[in-house]
């Protein structure tokens, strides 16, 4: 073997050395994510979030929108000062299953996929014919667990290796907690207009009173509100708006809420 074949050959053993390792590397930044992430979880039996990966994005953006501090309105309270009202109405809007399925509604996101090809075929007929604002997408398949998924952790883009990183972290918060503090973790992060998160804020921005006191109305609007909050937060007399929260308001009577016991921090 002549030296050039040889030194061609140590290159090429060379090159696939330091691949090898990188994947090895990667392998284990995977691995070491993965086993944080779960620890993380499973802190939050105990522990409330001090913030979300969503709560985090949204900040910044105020920021470098408007160059204000970081701030925005959330008020973490214990479960029995949220409103079984609102836990039925976000139930009964969002995920009618939650307390059935393991995270995942498998016909709930093929019925959207279907359902959002109609609407986006009608709304492009219609743009043919008027230049009216463009109305909100049809409510997506995402369960209750995947959305705090996608909120505690990750970012808003979407690739399938981010939705596949929320299915290990949605079957995660399954396993590790129980579906009333799924739940109430929820419910006291979730965003409801710009710069406001949680129940507690949301309450006291739109109606002026605790979430422990809303009323069924109020609690059906605040739910359907959730698919895009900051689009109704600026429209609150949408005609859409009105109809959702009286068909939600009749669901309502339909979910029931199992009994939890809560622990020592009043969470279940």
């Amino acid at each position: 073997m002549g030296p050039r074949k040889k030194n061609g050959l140590f290159k090429r053993i060379e090159r696939f050395g330091v691949i090898r390792r990188t994947l090895t590397w990667t392998l284990w930044a995977f691995v070491a994510l993965q086993l944080f992430a779960l620890a993380a979880i499973f802190t939050l039996n105990w522990v409330d979030p001090a913030s979300t990966s969503l709560q985090r994005t949204q900040a910044l953006k105020l920021v470098e929108r408007d160059g204000l501090p970081i701030t925005w309105r959330q008020r973490w309270v214990p479960a029995e000062a949220i409103s079984d009202n609102l836990r039925r109405a976000v139930i009964a809007s969002e995920d009618g299953e939650f307390f059935t399925h393991i995270g995942v509604d498998w016909e709930a996101i093929r019925g959207a996929w279907q359902r959002n090809k109609s609407a986006e075929a009608r709304l492009a007929a219609k743009a043919k014919k008027t230049a009216t604002a463009k109305q909100p997408r049809v409510v997506g398949g995402s369960t209750i667990t995947q959305q705090l998924a996608k909120n505690l952790f990750l970012s808003g883009e979407r690739t399938f290796l981010r939705k596949g990183q929320e299915l290990v972290l949605t079957f995660a918060l399954e396993a590790l907690l129980p579906k009333h503090r799924i739940l109430t973790i929820y419910l006291n992060s979730v965003e409801w207009g710009e710069g406001v998160f949680g129940a507690e804020a949301a309450s006291q921005r739109y109606f002026g009173k605790s979430a422990a006191k809303l009323n069924t109305r109020e609690a059906a609007k605040l739910a359907v509100m959730l698919p895009n909050p900051r689009f109704y937060e600026d429209r609150p007399r949408s005609g859409y708006l009105r109809q959702r929260t009286s068909t939600i308001q009749a669901r309502m009577a339909q979910v029931s809420l199992p009994p939890s016991k809560p622990n020592k921090q009043g969470a279940p």
